[in-house]
């Protein structure tokens, strides 16, 4: 498996390698984002296509590296249930998401190799450099790896496999900052001040808003989709025919379970799916009226304009989307859209905090130096108070 790991890592690692981008780590660390990106867009396909068990066991298949390797024991399970969890196509689906996810891991771990390197070797004088997102990012990774574990030998236990989910998308948003933070310091231009510090700091408390919603909305999300409640509502803007329908809360979201289940050991009545379905749907109405918000605001600023439009397009998609899966009876590729255009979402948003924060910083610190320009009685007072 670790062969296989380093093997599928070599193409991204070749990309960064052969790029004309003469800041190889930057590359690096934008090529994670987008494998992370995709992993989470095909972990979707996976859990959608009732793949993740498709190996019942963890990290290789049957005890072997590939699905190659364990046909016969993958026949043989297939052949007592045809349309069971267990078929070499699902075999082969899961597997790859797992390839995916480990060759992410080692291109972390060079990643924080390089880090630790460079910041030792100029003595902490390149930002950056600096070691410690990176190794946060390794133990997250590291942590993500685990949950992706128990959901196989869980058996898709519906808490962990929306973790599994969440921290997937935490991994990405780690990623995305840690992205926007190299374009920041590798910048050869100077930062246009967009707007004053009130204004600035506005936007970011909207930004931040947006995101933590974004948050609720993606474990109400995996809840949902880890329940099979998607279909429990057919028909949009009511459910069954309501605006409030019959709803088992108590049951819905009881956390510690088995899938279908409830927490006493019985099946999961049809009003717990019902409520799983209602909340997500109305709390993703207030994620698209708050971020939507936070985009109209943003849109006039020229550092954040670019990320702004593009939330604003992604959050149409994402609605028209979810609907549509509603309406369509869950077709496959609108599904993955809609987990995709989560991702999405979460990459802008994350995009969005980091620019408002550099420009906040900026923001005040040109503010700082219109007030108390050099040369001033203050400014001199400051230094010889420092010195």
């Amino acid at each position: 498996m670790a062969v296989t790991a380093l093997l599928v890592a070599l193409l991204p690692a070749a990309i960064v390698w052969t790029s004309s981008d003469a800041n190889k780590y930057r590359k690096l660390v934008w090529v994670s984002v987008f494998l992370t990106f995709d992993l989470i867009v095909f972990g979707a396909f996976t859990r959608l296509t009732d793949s993740g068990l498709g190996c019942p066991d963890w990290p290789g298949c049957y005890g072997l590296a590939n699905p190659f390797l364990a046909h016969d024991e993958i026949k043989a399970a297939e052949a007592l249930m045809p349309s069971g969890p267990v078929t070499l196509v699902k075999a082969w689906i899961e597997m790859i998401h797992r390839y995916l996810a480990m060759a992410i891991g080692v291109l972390i771990v060079a990643m924080m190799a390089q880090a630790w390197y460079q910041w030792n070797k100029s003595k902490g004088a390149r930002a950056e450099y600096a070691p410690g997102l990176p190794t946060l990012l390794f133990f997250f990774v590291c942590l993500q790896g685990a949950f992706g574990a128990w959901t196989v030998t869980l058996k898709l236990q519906p808490v962990i496999v929306t973790m599994h989910l969440l921290l997937g998308m935490g991994l990405l948003a780690l990623l995305v900052w840690y992205g926007g933070r190299q374009d920041q310091l590798s910048a050869t231009t100077r930062a246009v001040v967009s707007a004053s510090p009130p204004a600035m700091r506005k936007i970011r408390l909207l930004a931040g808003a947006s995101a933590a919603l974004l948050l609720l909305q993606l474990a109400l999300g995996g809840w949902t989709s880890t329940n099979y409640a998607t279909l429990a509502c057919t028909d949009f803007p009511l459910c069954g025919g309501k605006l409030v329908p019959e709803m088992d809360f108590e049951h819905g979201f009881s956390l510690w379970r088995e899938l279908g289940k409830t927490a006493a050991g019985h099946y999961l009545p049809f009003s717990a799916l019902t409520a799983i379905h209602w909340v997500h749907r109305n709390v993703g109405l207030l994620v698209a009226l708050v971020a939507g918000y936070t985009a109209w605001r943003a849109w006039d600023h020229a550092a954040l304009h670019k990320t702004a439009r593009y939330l604003a397009i992604t959050l149409g998609v994402q609605i028209a989307s979810g609907v549509a899966t509603i309406y369509l009876s869950f077709p496959l590729t609108i599904a993955v859209l809609h987990n995709a255009g989560a991702a999405m979402l979460v990459l802008l948003l994350t995009m969005l905090n980091y620019k408002a924060k550099h420009q906040y910083d900026i923001a005040k610190k040109a503010a700082s130096s219109a007030a108390f320009p050099p040369g001033s009685p203050i400014r001199q007072a400051g230094n010889h108070k420092h010195q």
